[in-house]
């Protein structure tokens, strides 16, 4: 005796979206990315082909854009390529591969981080109930202690880190780890480390601002423009009144450009100028040369005038 199934009646059926899928992959992706994805899954759940123009058709989306959002699931893994067109991976089976990881012996350096290993569980927790309301994905867990690993911050710069990219609202491990590495390269641990980070960093802001106004630009620093700020503030520890020194230099130059300035402030950097007072000190001293010079010029200019009129001394004698 063989069964029939009876075919799926639209109406009676529904097409079910992981969990996973939410806490995973939804904050990462575009709403048409999305929108692409339930559809292929409802697809699926009737046997039906993916077919990119059918799809851009159905969804009202550009070709190109339907194009888009399958590279972009294939690079995720979740929709694959087979000779005779696309299938849908078990994102259940993905998360299970990357959590599957077995320990079969602890080492005795194990039972000493039992108590940090309690903190950070205490931390991941806090973030799990802060930023995922509870329901926190869990390849989390192990992105975390990658974080946490890789970069050595303690537990109050963790949080941190996800309070950050979760004001971005951009909670997703791309976007942890580019910041996570600038962190690092600031040489940022504790949460001291980062708030001495961001206090220069607002300083810096600050003077971004500040010379835009002096120089009447009306517009926000470029990249470029901004690494010279960063360098006086941070590498020669400038401050605004010294770097207005510099811009007023400019007054009598056309076309002065930041590059312009960073040759003066890196000069009065070479010679260990670390005050306003000393800069000061050391223009009137450049002012004071060149009046020197200038009336030396003179003297001499005098001094050929009279000469010349001496040139002819014929009629000092009698004929």
């Amino acid at each position: 005796m063989k069964l029939e199934a009876k075919e799926k009646s639209v109406l009676f059926s529904s097409t079910e979206i992981p969990d996973i899928f939410f806490t995973e992959y939804m904050q990462i992706a575009s709403g048409d990315f999305v929108k692409v994805y339930f559809y292929m899954v409802f697809l699926a759940n009737y046997n039906k082909d993916i077919n990119i123009n059918e799809l851009s058709k159905s969804l009202s989306l550009s070709y190109p854009t339907v194009q888009d959002a399958i590279k972009f699931w294939e690079e995720q893994g979740l929709l694959i390529k087979n000779p005779t067109g696309y299938s849908l991976a078990n994102l259940q089976e993905i998360e299970l591969s990357k959590l599957y990881n077995p320990k079969l012996t602890s080492s005795p350096e194990d039972m000493k981080n039992t108590e940090k290993s309690k903190e950070r569980a205490h931390t991941i927790e806090c973030i799990n109930n802060q930023f995922f309301q509870g329901v926190m994905s869990p390849t989390w867990y192990t992105d975390i202690d990658m974080l946490f690993n890789k970069y050595g911050f303690d537990d109050q710069v963790m949080l941190a880190l996800f309070n950050y990219a979760y004001d971005k609202r951009a909670l997703h491990i791309k976007y942890l780890t580019t910041v996570a590495d600038g962190w690092y390269k600031c040489n940022i641990k504790t949460f001291d480390d980062l708030d001495m980070y961001f206090a220069k960093r607002e300083k810096t802001n600050t003077l971004k601002k500040e010379i835009s106004n002096k120089l009447r630009l009306n517009r926000p620093l470029t990249t470029f423009e901004e690494e010279y700020v960063e360098k006086w503030n941070q590498e020669f520890g400038y401050g605004m009144e010294i770097i207005t020194l510099a811009l007023q230099r400019s007054t009598n130059t056309t076309n002065a450009g930041f590059a312009y300035y960073d040759k003066i402030l890196t000069d009065w950097h070479d010679k260990q100028y670390t005050t306003p007072s000393d800069i000061q000190n050391h223009l009137n001293s450049v002012t004071e040369k060149k009046s020197k010079t200038k009336k030396i010029d003179n003297i001499s200019n005098n001094f050929e005038f009279t000469q010349s009129t001496f040139d002819n001394l014929s009629f000092l004698y009698d004929n």
